[in-house]
């Protein structure tokens, strides 16, 4: 019989797992469709496309850890699931995080004005520009991964040491490198956070330097470029709060053999930890006019109808 906690838990997990799937569903099938429609596929739709995969197998990884916990804990905290939970999470969340960031980046190279002879380097190059930063993308996640191997190695120690019921100093010792090593492995999220926070502030430096110069010419700044920018810097504002809850996720989960009821604090972990795939999907979708459009008109009236457009390509 399950406690109150772990119903609430399950119950928030369904919720979670199910809305997650539909949002990123939906962008795949949508950008898709678009793509098996006219034959040729923008990197944006490229980058939304693999960012949408990406987070369905984040949603599954997260699901199936916290029904392993819920119905089956031992299972859950074997070598053999243990690691391919934590490979798998690992690579999963960190690359749905750096295509997120590439998309911040892809918005303001393709939005943001600058007369800076490297700026305007980057701007005529964008495609090429965004392409290397995927490519970084990647083999950075592959890193992160690979630096789990020192983590397992330790766990193994410890299990062994943990079997024979003796904790000596030994024991303490690597406990304490293991903890450390847990810790510095959310440090590989801070770079793609970084990139997001020069990639606003650029957006908004831009977009006071477009509006100064509308005033200055007398024009009102009610104009593409200045929805353009402030399109993108909601969506950037919104990624970099739903990551920093990530983030905070981790940092729960780091800290959860430090608290009097760790099993709760892994369950608040992975509730917060499933909001970040599942907001950001629908952050997406509400700030791409065609996306919205599109959902909204597989709404039942009851909600509002519209028409569909002719034929539906996404874009920034």
């Amino acid at each position: 019989m399950l406690e109150f906690s772990e119903g609430m838990f399950l119950v928030l997990l369904v919720i979670l797992f199910i809305l997650g799937n539909l949002g990123n569903g939906f962008l795949g099938l949508v950008i898709g469709s678009s793509w098996f429609k006219s034959k040729k596929i923008s990197l944006y739709d490229f980058i939304i496309t693999n960012l949408a995969i990406s987070r369905i197998v984040l949603l599954w990884i997260i699901f199936v850890d916290g029904f392993l916990m819920l119905f089956s804990y031992e299972t859950r905290h074997s070598r053999t699931v243990t690691i391919i939970i934590d490979i798998t999470w690992t690579f999963t969340s960190q690359l749905s995080v750096w295509l997120a960031t590439c998309l911040g980046v892809l918005y303001c190279l393709k939005i943001v004005n600058f007369s800076h002879p490297t700026f305007l380097w980057l701007k005529w190059r964008v495609s090429r520009v965004v392409v290397w930063i995927l490519l970084g993308a990647l083999l950075l996640s592959c890193a992160s991964t690979i630096s789990l191997i020192n983590e397992f190695k330790i766990y193994n120690v410890l299990s062994g040491i943990g079997t024979t019921g003796n904790e000596t100093e030994h024991f303490k010792e690597k406990q304490s490198e293991y903890d450390l090593l847990h810790v510095l492995g959310n440090l590989w999220h801070l770079p793609p956070f970084v990139v997001s926070l020069v990639s606003l502030f650029l957006l908004l430096l831009s977009l006071g330097r477009h509006r100064w110069k509308m005033q200055q010419n007398g024009i009102s700044s009610r104009d593409q470029s200045t929805k353009a920018h402030k399109r993108a810097i909601i969506i950037l504002i919104s990624f970099l709060l739903v990551l920093m809850l990530f983030l905070v996720s981790f940092i729960i989960f780091s800290l959860s053999r430090f608290l009097p009821d760790a099993k709760l604090a892994v369950m608040v972990g992975e509730v917060i930890t499933m909001l970040y795939p599942t907001l950001h999907s629908f952050i997406l979708i509400l700030g791409n006019h065609k996306l919205k459009q599109t959902l909204v008109a597989m709404l039942p009236c009851e909600f509002g109808c519209l028409k569909p457009g002719s034929k539906e390509h996404v874009s920034p």
